[in-house]
């Protein structure tokens, strides 16, 4: 199996001419009547081996971690981030192989993220900010070594768990405030997600492939917060708060169109069906609001998904020229 960056790279090292890829890609287009820039493509399995080596690394690694915690506490973590590495020299840089990447690359933050809680865990505050901040080092010097595409997602989240640690940690009062500060770092962590778009509108790189994880982990940072604030967690089903509910949703899904990106309007979806499930059954509908609610939002998200190119032009004309020139065409 093969993606759009390794056929980049057979044409930067002369296996294939550019014309031909050029012309391999539009017959793909034609044949599924669809466009890979606007398919938000990543590369998760390259076979079913990369399953195989996944529950293989997973047995492993929970047996170090096993081992290592019986010994002392926090080299149940260190074992975990060492044999993560060592598993990712050969499955990641030798073999090139996509779940085992993601999977070891997590296992290898988590395994970091975890020792300094194991070696004080009374102190949650000091061990998480200490924990954050060797995690997103450990992310940095990994995405050097390995470059799988998720790392910066990775290093991001952690390093916001860190800031946010060390903001209670310094400032208490701040523990009020934290759904604000996780709203502001969603904020940057979905600039740093266009950054890297901007790299790759064309959506035939690995820059295409860290954008998709930053967005992923932006989303839900953006848009949690957000809904918290207006009590829809809380069972406020009004039709107020709705209707506000609704707009958002709408902004949200204006700016998912433009930048052409889902997973803004996926991280939504279970705010809004939970709004719209309480507000009919504050109207009486207690057995089929659930129901009610699906058939209407799943209707509508699979008719914008069958005219997504069409939304997309019409979008795009309401974008600035300057920032349309950063985002992917739309096409005809």
């Amino acid at each position: 199996m093969y993606t759009d960056e390794d056929l980049t790279l057979a044409v930067k090292h002369n296996v294939l001419k550019q014309n031909d890829v050029t012309q391999f890609r539009q017959f793909i287009n034609e044949t599924r009547n669809s466009y890979t820039v606007d398919e938000e493509n990543f590369r998760l399995l390259s076979g079913f081996n990369d399953i195989f080596v996944v529950i293989a690394s997973a047995l492993l690694l929970a047996s170090l971690a096993w081992i290592g915690y019986n010994i002392a506490p926090p080299l149940g973590g260190v074992a975990v981030a060492a044999g993560s590495w060592g598993l990712a020299e050969y499955f990641v840089n030798k073999r090139r192989m996509a779940l085992p990447a993601i999977a070891l690359l997590l296992s290898f933050l988590v395994g970091l993220f975890a020792t300094p809680i194991l070696f004080q865990p009374e102190s949650k505050e000091l061990t998480l900010l200490v924990s954050g901040l060797i995690t997103s080092l450990g992310a940095i010097v990994h995405w050097v070594r390995f470059r799988v595409p998720i790392t910066v997602a990775a290093g991001a989240a952690t390093f916001t768990a860190g800031i946010v640690g060390s903001i209670a940690y310094l400032f208490p009062i701040t523990t009020l405030y934290v759904n604000n500060i996780v709203l502001v770092c969603g904020l940057l962590i979905f600039g740093l997600a266009m950054y890297w778009d901007s790299k790759d509108t064309a959506r035939q790189t690995r820059a295409s492939d860290v954008a998709f994880w930053l967005h992923l982990i932006s989303a839900p940072m953006i848009v949690h917060p957000i809904f918290q604030g207006l009590g829809v967690l809380e069972g406020s089903g009004s039709l107020l708060v709705s209707l506000v509910v609704l707009a958002l949703y709408v902004l949200l899904a204006l700016i998912s169109i433009a930048v052409d990106r889902r997973a803004i309007m996926v991280s939504a979806l279970v705010y809004v069906i939970y709004t719209f499930s309480a507000l009919m059954e504050n109207f009486g509908m207690v057995t089929s609001s659930f129901a009610v609610t699906g058939l209407c939002i799943g209707s509508t998200l699979l008719l914008l998904s069958a005219f997504w190119h069409g939304c997309r032009r019409w979008v795009l004309k309401l974008v600035p020229q300057q920032i349309q020139l950063k985002l992917p065409e739309a096409k005809a």
